[in-house]
């Protein structure tokens, strides 16, 4: 009996399962949908069994079982799927961009329109200091209209008074997450994707939120905790906590010359 020839195919092939199996790991742990691939998983261990000991009738059984689970699987994890792809979109336009980046320098700072900053960065200085939560997406390049129609449209010149006034605690508004697309409120009282990865337990459900939208769309993502007054900021997954109304000043001039910068060069 010779040995098992290996090639080149079969170990990108395994890597590739294996990158497919990590990223569902990812997107379905600490959902209800992690109970329900484990029990179709272990029908299809079932159905490779019977069919190694021909067994006709289970083997017939179960093919038609995993043909009709094909369309149910679909149907049950839509979010689930709609999710995945989303990371793998946002985590696939990220390298590509730090790609075109270190290719064709286009990562250096330019001059672009910030007009949202400074009246965002004031409301967050008061609001950090009395302590009033908020959570504020700030659009770049990819698109955000599902989280916009799941809030309540307000389109409105951002200044510091109407966001306080949204988040302050008695307002019907102040309640999911505020959307800034240019230098205008688009809406307020967004729903947002909780993470699904790890977090500290000090993480409330604003910064899980923050997480969640940073993971799937390319938006800035700013956070002011109702318990501590802490800032944080959101971006591609990771987060920044912890910083002043100067850090984070200067940590959204950076993101947003960084998005900028690459949104130019891709258009070239």
């Amino acid at each position: 009996m010779g040995f098992i020839r290996v090639t080149f195919v079969d170990i990108l092939d395994i890597v590739l399962v294996a990158m497919l199996m990590f990223y569902l790991y990812k997107v379905l742990k600490g959902s209800h949908a992690m109970s329900i691939l484990s029990g179709i998983l272990l029908l299809f261990v079932i159905y490779i069994v019977v069919s190694a000991l021909n067994m006709e009738l289970l083997s017939a059984i179960m093919s038609g079982l995993m043909s009709v689970g094909l369309i149910a699987l679909v149907i049950i994890f839509q979010p689930e799927i709609r999710r995945f792809l989303q990371v793998i979109g946002n985590q696939s336009r990220n390298r590509q961009k730090s790609f075109l980046g270190r290719v064709f320098g286009l990562n250096g700072n330019k001059s672009i329109d910030v007009a949202y900053i400074a009246p965002l960065v004031s409301a967050c200085a008061d609001m950090s200091a009395s302590k009033t939560g908020a959570l504020v997406l700030v659009k770049c390049e990819g698109s955000l209209q599902e989280i916009i129609d799941s809030g309540v449209t307000v389109d409105a010149v951002i200044s510091p008074s109407l966001i306080k006034n949204i988040f302050f605690k008695n307002s019907p508004l102040h309640d999911g997450a505020m959307v800034i697309v240019g230098n205008r409120i688009s809406a307020a009282k967004c729903v947002l994707p909780s993470t699904r990865s790890e977090v500290p337990l000090s993480f409330g459900m604003r910064h899980r939120a923050a997480l969640g939208a940073a993971e799937v769309t390319d938006a800035i993502v700013v956070v002011v905790s109702e318990e501590t007054g802490n800032i944080s900021v959101a971006h591609n997954g990771r987060i920044k906590v912890g910083l002043s109304s100067t850090e984070l000043q200067a940590e959204l001039m950076r993101l947003s010359a960084s998005e900028e910068s690459t949104s130019r060069g891709a258009k070239k």
